[in-house]
């Protein structure tokens, strides 16, 4: 048994398809197959049912393929190691960011990244909360972007910004309530994006009223609720960095929250608590300054950096 056995049981347990598998090893499929039947042969049990239609792991299978996972997440330690203590650059980035986070800080954070770190392979996709710890904890990205306070057994989070709701008033609306006030919730339709905005640390949440409003429809984005209130009616909230994708006319519908409400969300970098790449993280937090507004950014990320 070798680390490169480890590796294609792996990448065949993630693609359920041995052509696949083998193309992302960089080997033939007869060479993979070859491979895993020798690994099997040796450990004398079945890692993989196999028929015309499907590759599922055994349940034995899916305890060693586990255990690979670990073996080379600890194996890819040495080389990390070796890359902090000579301060350098990991070669590679692999980074998950949340579908509500993603249009606002991910254009100008390629274009940062990719000036600043030519020599890194920067890697993103954009998926939910769930999936995203998923794959943070068997190790196949490096780094999450999410929602904060969201706790997952062995993950790390690390607070980033944080960043004001603000309502966005139909100009019939407005005309009616020219200060905003969430007592006047029941006047006038409410609409807003699914689950993004139901934040448990904000003391003033819009789902919470969900009895208060006449209608509460859901939609996909914030750009579709801008839309939906300027042609229907009502109002929504959109996060501060949306302000800068509005027209000079839409921007007249913004109104701050007032009153006595803590109406914000907070993002956090998370990461394994294993994680020592500590020089990579402060390449995405360099980077992030070089676009974020100071105020919204923690004050010791902006300050120190990140410190493992």
């Amino acid at each position: 048994m070798n680390l490169q056995q480890l590796k294609y049981i792996v990448a065949i347990s993630r693609f359920r398809n041995f052509v696949k598998a083998a193309d992302s090893c960089n080997i033939s499929q007869p060479t993979l197959s070859a491979m895993l039947q020798k690994l099997e042969d040796e450990l004398d049990v079945r890692i993989f049912d196999r028929t015309n239609k499907q590759v599922t792991p055994t349940s034995v299978g899916e305890k060693i393929i586990l255990q690979a996972k670990k073996t080379l997440v600890e194996f890819e330690k040495i080389a990390e190691l070796v890359a902090e203590e000579k301060n350098q650059i990991a070669k590679s980035l692999s980074l998950s960011v949340g579908p509500s986070i993603a249009p606002y800080i991910l254009p100008e954070f390629i274009k940062h990244y990719r000036k600043d770190y030519p020599e890194v392979s920067l890697s993103i996709q954009e998926m939910k909360s769930e999936e995203m710890f998923n794959l943070l904890q068997n190790g196949d990205i490096d780094v999450g972007i999410a929602i904060s306070d969201q706790i997952c057994k062995g993950i790390l989070e690390i607070p980033l910004y944080t960043e004001r709701f603000y309502v966005y008033l139909s100009e019939a609306c407005w005309r009616k309530l020219p200060v905003f006030k969430p007592e006047n919730l029941e006047h006038e339709s409410m609409w807003i994006m699914k689950e993004a905005q139901c934040l448990r640390d904000s003391a003033f949440s819009f789902c919470k009223a969900r009895s208060k409003g006449q209608h509460i429809y859901e939609a996909g984005s914030i750009d579709t609720l801008v839309r939906i209130v300027d042609t229907n009616g009502g109002f929504t909230i959109i996060p501060e960095m949306h302000l800068a994708f509005l027209s000079e006319a839409q921007r007249k519908n913004v109104r701050k929250i007032e009153g006595n409400y803590l109406s914000q969300r907070r993002i956090s970098l998370y990461i394994r608590e294993d994680c020592i790449k500590e020089r990579m993280l402060n390449t995405i937090v360099d980077c992030m300054k070089e676009f974020m507004p100071s105020k919204m950014m923690n004050e010791g990320i902006w300050k120190y950096g990140i410190r493992l």
